[in-house]
């Protein structure tokens, strides 16, 4: 990707959250080739303390992290700084996260594995454009397996409460769960 045609504005300040300490130090040798200026988190309160004290422009954050919540750095990140882009990342795409995200502040939402082209472009991405669809997007199979896992989460991992929430057989749910899931 050639840095001279990303346009990031005078203040290419990057902060990426995430408790993977291997994919955030790839996908920060990788934003630093495209042209920003990057510093790293490896947890909610390393995140919300550098948000506090030098708010970014841009922020990557991740959705779960070891010490709790990703978007309440970025909640953090938003009071300090309104004009701040902020992409989420997620493991576990689900709807209400992703609609939970941008009420709060995030610009975009994206599930992993997201690489960097992905991520720069969400970051970069006009608000009034439609973001092109995903090279891979998740098969029917592996979103109705992420909304049997978000219900069966919800319901406290109680079999027969979310047989009954999802209008299902308990013994197919058991059967569903106990398999792995679906590419």
């Amino acid at each position: 990707m050639n840095t001279e045609a990303l346009d990031l504005g005078e203040d290419k300040s990057l902060l990426l959250v995430d408790d993977d300490e291997a994919f955030l130090r790839r996908l920060a040798k990788a934003m630093e080739k495209r042209g920003f200026e990057v510093e790293m988190a490896g947890s909610v309160a390393a995140g919300k303390a550098v948000s506090t004290a030098r708010p970014p422009a841009y922020a990557v954050v991740d959705l779960r992290l070891e010490d709790g919540n990703g978007l309440d750095v970025v909640e953090t990140l938003r009071a300090r700084r309104p004009d701040a882009r902020i992409v989420v990342l997620t493991g576990y795409g689900a709807i209400a996260t992703a609609v939970a995200a941008v009420k709060i502040g995030a610009t975009d939402y994206l599930a992993k594995p997201a690489d960097a082209t992905d991520v720069t472009n969400a970051l970069l991405a006009l608000t009034d454009e439609l973001p092109p669809p995903p090279d891979n997007p998740m098969s029917a199979d592996r979103v109705r397996w992420e909304h049997i896992q978000r219900v069966y989460e919800l319901c406290d991992r109680n079999v027969s409460e979310t047989a009954r929430r999802l209008s299902m057989h308990r013994r197919t749910l058991q059967r569903i769960l106990a398999k792995r899931s679906p590419r």
